[in-house]
């Protein structure tokens, strides 16, 4: 998936997650087995966890060495000390020296243990073969059998093996092949049978050498309560380490993809604008991000973690057989129907779920963007109703996702006590018969539980995991969306060194330009040249192409055919930085940023000097009302300048454009909301402080333009007409048609004179 693809910049973040991870998944599965010692060992034995005793007095080992052969004898006798005073032996050796004597001790202490209680004197015979000494005659065999009945009566204790062998009427080794014949004959049950019993002598042995077995229990338990509470705060550590890199490293994920967001959609042109939409692209950049970042933090935290603990919980699962390994089986294909299910059904909702957030945010922007001409129109109740209809289909859609990821968890929980019920049903078995410890049961239960759990998380990941993906690819669209406008290849790209700079002559050169996916071209061979020190003028009907024309001087879009150029250089081969300083450019539509007045004109040259600021702000003829407020030019304005007038703000954006000094000055209906004397005023400022500049300007009020030096007509995206005022009166009906419907005959000085006919089609693109 996509969203995988955000962490290959946070390579080490994901090591020290998977090291964290893998280190906290091992010491949570240590607790079972140290919580099954408690209970197998630290309550059923005692505290008592090896069969070879610390301390043993010398008589009792004496007599555990009479079922063990020469060699393990030597071993014995080595490992431990010389009797004391008491006549109490220590154990000495190493933990090799007591893994070494484990088996061979604590079958002879079984065996011990066994006669102590006393066996019938046939049973002892037809194990050990007492009457069969080796070497003796059937004479002998038969004496020796009536003076064993006559010695001993009707049962056998270790004091009367001793005797036995001491007298030579049964060997060593014969004692030594009927313990491997014991334990040979209690098959799988054998190391339960073994260790239950030699534990038992071992007990008594203490016993008898004096030990406080209350102490032995309780060191044990304390030992193995430390063992498992430092195991716990050791997973705790662990766990807040990796939740610590996971936010960390999911939090510069988000930062990243923001600014890489944010820049992209800074380099797109209008174009790129138009294809995503605002509304989309603000979705795109906080919801849709916000979903990338929640599921990154749950890979590192979460993802990463259920493998190594399931993984780990099999091996141990698998490490202890009891036959019960079927459940477990049968667990996790129950959970693996349930997440193919789930995903099935919810997959193509998820999809569906982030267009609809989009729809949601596009009227709730358009609503609260166009709140004042709904209520003066009264179709409140109106957009009420589309806004709700758009909610609930949304609402509609979470909820059916929701309810599909509500029931997983009663299907985990199903399957969770079934596989416990199922484990102590057949497990208790195994309990009564001996061949299962009650503390290894519950450590069995634990890691079954522990696979299904990490399973289940698995399965809620699995859930969010469609949301995030359609998410991460939304955000990745955005991404690799390149923009249709950019700077030119280095070994073309044309620059003016520092003090040479651009005159700033736009020439239009048989330009025609068509929006993508259009049926018919906006513009048709348009050519004219603007040049420095000069107004140009650009008017029409509505809808004709003049803001187009004008987008194409700071390449908001690029000519379909022909070329613009700047100084005779085609625009397309100026890196965009520079042409665009070269070109100041007040749009159509007004748009002042959160901040105060001064940031608002220093938008363009933030290190400008106060000087050139105020000098822009007068030629705009909005000094005066900016000296008139309290705080000057650090007036605050307000998103939008949803704080100043139609009027001021106007003003605030014209000066902008002029605090750059820029060597075309580019108007697009930029004095509507002036009135006729400060537009007058305005454009007579220009006209003396700007002389060096080439000025566009696109209007729909005649007076605004009749002083221009030239004045194009723009109808249906040619060129109709270009001249003076007074010349296109007498020449332009088009033009004519315009003056007429704005100012009376005589303020055009049109008295007693016809109107012009229709002129025939001109080179140059006019008519």
């Amino acid at each position: 998936m996509k969203i995988f693809s955000f962490l290959k910049h946070h390579k080490v973040s994901f090591l020290i997650a998977l090291v964290l991870l893998f280190a906290q998944a091992n010491f949570e599965l240590m607790l079972p087995q140290i919580m099954s010692d408690i209970v197998d060992v630290g309550i059923s034995q005692g505290g008592i966890d090896s069969a070879v005793p610390d301390t043993i007095r010398a008589d009792d080992l004496s007599d555990i060495e009479l079922f063990l052969d020469t060699a393990e004898t030597d071993r014995v006798e080595a490992s431990f000390s010389e009797p004391d005073t008491r006549g109490v032996r220590t154990f000495t050796g190493d933990a090799s020296a007591r893994a070494e004597l484990e088996d061979p001790m604590g079958e002879a202490e079984m065996l011990t243990y066994q006669f102590d209680q006393g066996v019938s004197l046939d049973r002892f015979i037809d194990a050990s073969g007492a009457s069969s000494a080796s070497g003796a005659s059937g004479e002998a065999r038969t004496a020796a059998r009536e003076r064993i009945e006559a010695a001993m009566g009707d049962t056998v204790e270790t004091s009367d093996i001793r005797w036995l062998v001491e007298a030579g009427l049964i060997g060593r080794d014969d004692l030594v092949a009927s313990r491997e014949a014991l334990v040979d004959s209690l098959g799988d049950n054998a190391d339960t049978v073994v260790r239950s019993r030699a534990i038992a002598y071992v007990e008594r042995a203490y016993e008898d050498a004096g030990v406080d077995l209350t102490a032995v229990q309780s060191g044990y338990l304390w030992s193995q309560g430390l063992s498992m509470l430092g195991l716990a705060l050791a997973s705790a550590l662990c766990a807040i380490l990796a939740a610590l890199n996971a936010s960390r490293t999911s939090a510069a994920i988000g930062r990243d993809l923001r600014h890489q967001l944010y820049e992209r959609v800074l380099d797109y042109s209008p174009a790129e604008m138009n294809r995503f939409s605002s509304a989309s692209l603000i979705t795109r950049a906080t919801n849709d991000i916000q979903q990338i970042q929640m599921i990154c933090v749950m890979c590192l935290r979460i993802v990463l973690f259920a493998p190594c603990m399931g993984i780990g919980a099999v091996v141990r699962v698998l490490a202890t057989p009891t036959g019960m390994e079927w459940i477990l089986v049968v667990a996790i294909a129950a959970i693996a129907i349930a997440i193919g299910v789930l995903m099935g059904v919810t997959m193509p909702k998820f999809r569906i779920m982030q267009k609809l957030v989009d729809r949601n945010n596009l009227l709730a922007r358009e609503i609260i963007t166009g709140i004042m001409p709904i209520r003066a129109f009264g179709r409140q109740e109106h957009e009420e109703r589309r806004y709700n209809q758009a909610n609930r289909e949304l609402t509609s859609t979470y909820i059916f996702t929701n309810r599909c990821m509500a029931l997983l968890m009663p299907i985990m929980l199903i399957v969770m006590n079934g596989t416990t019920v199922a484990i102590v049903w057949f497990g208790a078995r195994g309990v009564d018969t001996g061949g299962l410890q009650v503390g290894t049961l519950m450590a069995y239960i634990n890691y079954v539980m522990q696979v299904i759990m990490s399973f289940m998380i698995l399965t809620m990941i699995s859930v969010m995991l469609p949301r995030a993906g359609v998410a991460a690819e939304r955000v990745q669209e955005v991404l690799d969306t390149r923009t249709s406008i950019s700077d030119p290849e280095p070994e073309r790209r044309v620059t003016r060194e520092r003090g040479e700079g651009w005159r700033g002559a736009v020439s239009f050169n048989d330009v025609t330009f068509s929006y993508p996916d259009a049926d018919c071209p906006t513009l048709e061979h348009i050519s004219f040249t603007a040049e420095p020190g000069r107004t140009t003028a650009i008017i029409g009907s509505t809808g004709c192409g003049k803001s187009t024309l004008v987008q194409l001087i700071p390449r908001l879009y690029d000519v379909t055919q022909g070329s613009v150029t700047l100084d005779g250089v085609d625009i397309r081969d100026i890196d965009l930085a520079e042409l665009r300083r070269a070109i100041g450019y007040v749009p159509q539509k007004r748009m002042l940023f959160s901040g105060t007045i001064e940031s608002n004109i220093k938008y363009g040259d933030e290190s400008m000097s106060d000087a050139d600021m105020e000098r822009a702000a007068g030629i705009a003829q909005a000094a005066e009302f900016i000296e008139a407020k309290p705080e000057g030019y650090a007036s605050r304005i307000s998103q939008g300048g949803s704080n100043v007038s139609g009027g001021q703000n106007q003003r605030l954006s014209i000066a902008r454009a002029l605090a750059i000094r820029p060597k075309v000055l580019v108007f697009d209906d930029s004095f509507s909301a002036l009135d006729y004397k400060t537009d007058a005023d305005l454009r007579a400022r220009i006209a003396r402080e700007c002389s060096d500049a080439a000025v566009v300007i696109v209007a729909q009020r005649i007076a605004t333009i009749m002083h221009a030096d030239e004045i194009l007509v723009l109808d249906d995206g040619r060129i109709v007409g270009r001249g003076t005022h007074a010349e296109l009166l007498r020449s332009c009906p088009e033009y004519l048609e315009i003056a007429k419907s704005q100012l009376s005959a005589s303020e055009l000085g049109l008295d007693g004179e016809e109107a012009p006919a229709p002129g025939s089609l001109k080179e140059g693109g006019e008519r």
